[in-house]
């Protein structure tokens, strides 16, 4: 049951996605205790240098023999002020000094490269590359469909996501705004769209003829169903893993997951310059103030690094990055396989209850 293009094609039993978020939480062993539970594990690779993905998928390569994806961040040209960063440099000194550590940081580099990430992924064949921030080139797109390797991109809109079908993407991840962590929105010709999973699954579904899946406060196995009924080929679920046993979360994130409520979320530019949802924290309020231009991202991601690392060696989640989505009050602690699995019965159960009936 709940057999759709997408399982066959990557060959796993359910249609479900272990968001790949980057930062800490996708684990090895969370990536393949999804795999292994019959779902797709994901690594979110964005942050994370050419040697660290070539360890990390060497580890989960130990752990499970199912396939698993990995996700980067497309690189964006961004014009940097050399008076805003400045100026937000100055501001962050006060979060610095709060916390104890060194004012006015060296900033090696604001990114990884992108084109040597890439490499790591071809030269270990990796069953999945999904992308984000944008599309990836067409000469990276087809080298990995050529060796077989899935390639799926993000949209936020119908309009990014006929651009990807026609980039040659094998399938579309649709990020509804009810999403945890950074939007995906590339087009510049919207500003931030913020459709809602549930109005944009089905009109991405209308104009594409690849397979989308439905991103954004899918929880259990009704929001699940639910994406498969509006057209989905699969769903992507993020939250619902944060506060698992093997999910990397910082233990105070862990935390703020399991006690934060559905309104408790906002979207913010202030930690990484890119719009992204979290939990709201004292930063973000504080940033609220501020009274200069904040920097784009990945430099104002680079410029807060030290303060987010600092804030969680303390144990201060006010100045963590607490990426979450409106889900969150659905979330639990128990083992990723749980979570599958529970996700699975319940929808189960759900479609024998209209089964019975309508036969009734």
């Amino acid at each position: 049951m709940f057999e759709t293009e997408l399982t066959r094609t990557l060959n796993i039993q359910y249609p479900i996605f272990q968001a790949p978020m980057a930062g800490g939480p996708t684990t090895p062993e969370l990536i393949a205790a999804v795999s292994n539970a019959g779902g797709l594990g994901n690594l979110g690779a964005g942050y994370l240098a050419p040697d660290q993905i070539r360890n990390a998928i060497h580890k989960i390569r130990q752990l499970t023999d199912q396939p698993f994806g990995v996700n980067l961040f497309v690189p964006e040209k961004q014009e940097e002020s050399e008076v805003e960063v400045s100026l937000m440099n100055d501001y962050l000194n006060n979060y610095r000094v709060e916390l104890g550590i060194e004012v006015n940081p060296s900033i090696l580099k604001s990114s990884e490269s992108f084109e040597e990430q890439v490499q790591v992924l071809l030269d270990e064949k990796i069953p999945v590359f999904s992308f984000t921030f944008g599309v990836a080139p067409h000469n990276i797109i087809q080298a990995m469909k050529q060796q077989g390797t899935v390639v799926i991109g993000t949209a936020t809109t119908v309009e990014e996501a006929k651009y990807l079908e026609a980039a040659g993407v094998n399938a579309i991840v649709a990020q509804g705004s009810e999403a945890g962590g950074h939007r995906g929105t590339f087009l510049k010709n919207v500003s931030n769209p913020l459709i809602g999973t549930m109005a944009l699954v089905p009109q991405i579904a209308d104009h594409v003829s690849i397979p989308i899946i439905a991103s954004g406060g899918i929880m259990d196995g009704r929001g699940f169903l639910a994406s498969l009924a509006l057209g989905a080929s699969a769903v992507q679920m993020g939250t619902a893993f944060l506060a698992c046993i093997e999910s990397g979360a910082h233990e105070s994130y862990k935390q703020k997951i399991l006690s934060a409520n559905e309104d408790s979320t906002e979207l913010t530019r202030a930690y990484s310059g890119k719009p992204a949802r979290g939990i709201r924290t004292k930063f973000m309020n504080d940033m609220h103030q501020y009274p200069g231009n904040i920097p784009a991202y990945p430099i104002q991601n680079a410029m807060t690094r030290d303060i987010r690392q600092a804030a969680a060696k303390a144990n201060n989640p006010e100045y963590m990055s607490l990426w979450a989505g409106q889900g969150l009050r659905l979330a639990s602690s128990q083992s990723a396989a749980t979570i599958v699995e529970r996700t699975i019965d319940q929808a189960n159960e759900i479609v024998n209850a209209n089964y019975n009936l309508r036969n009734g």
